[in-house]
């Protein structure tokens, strides 16, 4: 019985050859199966990566032209609570006013025209939203109990995750040359 050792030459492009002339070792069926796995996990993730800041940029639009809409019409649920938090207009006034800006906002953001501006200005809009914790806490929280939230405070919550996206949205809304 005779064993061979590999050949290690100090040429690097001798040993590549020689290496790329060696059969590979048949794959077991786990292994295969698990490389297939992989593969599709990063072709998938490629096009989660190409869709992912559209499709939630052209979403965080829809939400803002919807409820946008519904004030306008006065339609929306939470007009009395717009027109509430800004006293210093006439209710109508104030919700509709409310609306118009959610509505520009939204279509700004959806055509992508000055995304990092419009964003900030709807992150300082709906921070604003949480002072309903503070102002109208009988409206926000079930018996005082800052745990148990009523409609209304899961509805401004939520906010929490619109604020989130508007960073993403912002920060990839453009690529500019790196500082280097």
């Amino acid at each position: 019985m005779t064993t061979t050792t590999p050949i290690r030459s100090a040429d690097p492009e001798q040993y590549e050859t020689v290496r790329a002339s060696v059969p590979a070792r048949p794959r077991s069926p786990r292994a295969a199966a698990w490389a297939w796995v992989l593969r599709t996990e990063q072709r998938v993730l490629d096009v989660l990566a190409r869709l992912g800041i559209p499709v939630l940029r052209l979403s965080l639009a829809f939400v803002y032209v919807a409820f946008g809409a519904l004030k306008i019409a006065g339609l929306s649920p939470v007009g009395e609570l717009v027109a509430s938090m800004v006293p210093f207009l006439p209710e109508t006034q104030a919700v509709i006013a409310m609306g118009v800006f959610e509505v520009v906002a939204g279509l700004l953001i959806a055509f992508g025209l000055f995304v990092p501006w419009v964003a900030a200005a709807q992150v300082v809009h709906l921070l604003g939203t949480f002072a309903v914790f503070l102002v109208y806490p009988a409206l926000a929280y079930s018996d005082g109990n800052p745990l148990a939230l009523t409609l209304t405070g899961e509805f401004i919550a939520k906010n929490i995750v619109l604020i989130a996206g508007l960073f993403v949205v912002a920060a990839f809304s453009r690529t500019r040359p790196s500082s280097r």
